[in-house]
């Protein structure tokens, strides 16, 4: 009977040992690679996807102030045949088109409403160096030395008014692309208004 006994609590002991070596083995679980890239994507996503008031705030005056830009530079052809400045208007319509498009996709994206085309009456006054109605009609009547002028000095002014709302944008904003954006408006509009000045102390 003891013998028995004895054997039969042996081998549960055994058994109990194999689970403890295969425990012990020293073998990392498996990490999966898919998800772990996966998550990765999903909070690069939602980092892109943060945005604040501010952000809002600025596509929607941005792009109206960059149509009216748009607008100005599409004058140029028709009104004078200096090729610095119908160069500088090309430059300017090639780069803020573009940038009106990639504003416009945030603001579908962020749910919040489209802003109101420039031109169409509203008043956008409030927004730094954007033109009045009665100042883009003086324009339109403007040809050759006057309109190269008046459109410098206004295009100028208009810059500046870009800079200054894209420095709000700067220190209030949360949304990684946008301050971006923010930035590359100073930088290149910056660089615009030292040839507009050097243009204008030429005429």
């Amino acid at each position: 009977m003891l013998r028995k006994t004895v054997l039969r609590f042996a081998l549960p002991a055994s058994a109990a040992g194999i689970l403890f070596l295969a425990g012990c083995s020293g073998e990392e679980p498996a990490v999966n690679a898919t998800n772990t890239s996966a998550a990765a994507t999903s909070a690069a996503s939602d980092q892109q996807q943060e945005f604040n008031q501010a952000d809002t705030a600025f596509a929607q005056q941005m792009i109206p102030h960059h149509q009216q830009a748009v607008d100005m530079a599409e004058m140029v052809a028709s009104r004078t045949a200096n090729p610095e400045v119908v160069e500088l208007a090309a430059q300017i319509q090639q780069a803020q088109a573009p940038e009106i498009e990639k504003m416009t996709s945030w603001l579908k994206a962020w749910g919040a409403p489209l802003p109101m085309p420039a031109m169409d009456g509203m008043d956008h006054g409030e927004m730094p160096g954007m033109m009045s109605s009665e100042v883009m009609a003086e324009l339109e009547q403007a040809k050759e030395g006057d309109f190269d002028r008046l459109w410098l000095e206004m295009m100028i002014e208009h810059h500046n008014g870009a800079i200054e709302m894209s420095n709000t944008q700067l220190q209030q904003g949360v949304n990684a692309e946008a301050k971006e954006l923010a930035q590359e408006i100073i930088d290149a509009q910056q660089v615009e208004i030292t040839t507009m000045t050097g243009l204008l102390a030429a005429n």
